[in-house]
Protein backbone atom coordinates (compact mmCIF):
# COMPACT_ATOMS: atom_id res chain seq x y z
CA UNK A 1 0.00 0.00 0.00
CA UNK A 2 1.39 3.21 -1.09
CA UNK A 3 1.41 5.89 1.29
CA UNK A 4 -0.56 9.36 1.32
CA UNK A 5 2.38 11.34 0.18
CA UNK A 6 3.62 8.65 -2.54
CA UNK A 7 0.03 9.25 -3.85
CA UNK A 8 0.01 12.76 -4.01
CA UNK A 9 3.38 13.03 -5.66
CA UNK A 10 1.97 10.20 -8.52
CA UNK A 11 -0.99 12.86 -8.56
CA UNK A 12 1.00 15.89 -9.04
CA UNK A 13 3.48 13.76 -11.52
CA UNK A 14 0.12 13.37 -13.64
CA UNK A 15 -0.79 16.76 -13.13
CA UNK A 16 2.77 18.66 -14.43
CA UNK A 17 2.66 16.39 -17.64
CA UNK A 18 -0.80 17.28 -18.53
CA UNK A 19 -2.01 20.44 -17.44
CA UNK A 20 -0.52 23.59 -18.77
CA UNK A 21 -1.33 27.59 -18.56
CA UNK A 22 -1.68 29.49 -21.73
CA UNK A 23 -0.03 33.18 -21.98
CA UNK A 24 -0.12 34.29 -25.18
CA UNK A 25 -0.50 30.84 -26.98
CA UNK A 26 2.36 29.80 -24.89
CA UNK A 27 1.88 26.39 -22.72
CA UNK A 28 3.88 26.53 -19.58
CA UNK A 29 3.24 23.32 -18.18
CA UNK A 30 2.27 23.14 -14.44
CA UNK A 31 5.09 21.43 -13.23
CA UNK A 32 7.45 23.64 -15.46
CA UNK A 33 5.68 26.73 -13.07
CA UNK A 34 5.77 24.51 -9.68
CA UNK A 35 1.98 24.42 -9.35
CA UNK A 36 1.54 20.71 -10.16
CA UNK A 37 2.37 19.80 -6.06
CA UNK A 38 -0.12 22.44 -4.47
CA UNK A 39 -2.82 21.69 -7.01
CA UNK A 40 -2.29 17.61 -6.19
CA UNK A 41 -1.91 18.72 -2.17
CA UNK A 42 -6.00 20.58 -2.77
CA UNK A 43 -7.06 17.82 -5.03
CA UNK A 44 -5.82 14.91 -2.96
CA UNK A 45 -8.09 15.19 -0.04
CA UNK A 46 -11.29 15.14 -2.24
CA UNK A 47 -10.03 12.11 -4.66
CA UNK A 48 -9.78 10.29 -0.59
CA UNK A 49 -13.44 11.85 0.77
CA UNK A 50 -15.33 8.85 2.12
CA UNK A 51 -18.53 10.87 1.95
CA UNK A 52 -19.00 9.93 -1.84
CA UNK A 53 -19.33 12.94 -3.31
CA UNK A 54 -17.72 12.44 -6.75
CA UNK A 55 -15.21 15.38 -8.10
CA UNK A 56 -16.76 17.16 -10.81
CA UNK A 57 -15.89 20.34 -13.27
CA UNK A 58 -17.39 22.60 -10.31
CA UNK A 59 -15.62 21.23 -7.53
CA UNK A 60 -12.11 21.31 -9.67
CA UNK A 61 -13.14 25.50 -10.73
CA UNK A 62 -13.22 25.81 -7.31
CA UNK A 63 -10.19 24.69 -6.39
CA UNK A 64 -8.40 26.55 -9.29
CA UNK A 65 -10.13 29.50 -8.74
CA UNK A 66 -8.64 29.91 -5.13
CA UNK A 67 -5.05 29.36 -5.76
CA UNK A 68 -3.39 32.37 -7.06
CA UNK A 69 -0.41 33.01 -9.45
CA UNK A 70 1.82 35.88 -9.02
CA UNK A 71 3.07 37.71 -12.19
CA UNK A 72 4.80 41.10 -12.68
CA UNK A 73 7.09 39.84 -10.35
CA UNK A 74 4.76 39.46 -7.24
CA UNK A 75 3.16 43.73 -8.08
CA UNK A 76 -0.19 41.37 -9.14
CA UNK A 77 -1.89 37.53 -8.17
CA UNK A 78 -4.39 35.63 -11.43
CA UNK A 79 -6.45 32.65 -10.37
CA UNK A 80 -5.20 29.82 -11.82
CA UNK A 81 -9.08 29.20 -12.96
CA UNK A 82 -8.02 32.64 -15.14
CA UNK A 83 -4.72 31.01 -16.64
CA UNK A 84 -5.86 27.47 -17.22
CA UNK A 85 -7.60 26.60 -21.12
CA UNK A 86 -10.81 25.04 -20.44
CA UNK A 87 -8.92 22.04 -22.48
CA UNK A 88 -6.70 21.74 -20.56
CA UNK A 89 -9.65 21.99 -17.26
CA UNK A 90 -10.98 19.01 -18.79
CA UNK A 91 -7.51 16.94 -18.87
CA UNK A 92 -7.24 17.58 -15.35
CA UNK A 93 -10.78 16.70 -14.32
CA UNK A 94 -9.60 13.06 -16.47
CA UNK A 95 -6.91 12.99 -14.34
CA UNK A 96 -8.53 13.03 -11.07
CA UNK A 97 -11.32 10.98 -11.99
CA UNK A 98 -8.94 8.57 -13.15
CA UNK A 99 -6.64 8.46 -9.81
CA UNK A 100 -9.87 8.41 -7.89
CA UNK A 101 -10.88 5.47 -9.74
CA UNK A 102 -7.66 3.66 -9.36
Amino acid sequence: MKSTSQNIEQLAAAIAEEVYIDIAKWHLYLGDAHLHTVLAEKFYPMLTDSSGDRIDETAVTKVLANVFVKVGGGRREIPLVELIPSHAQSNLLEILEKFAND
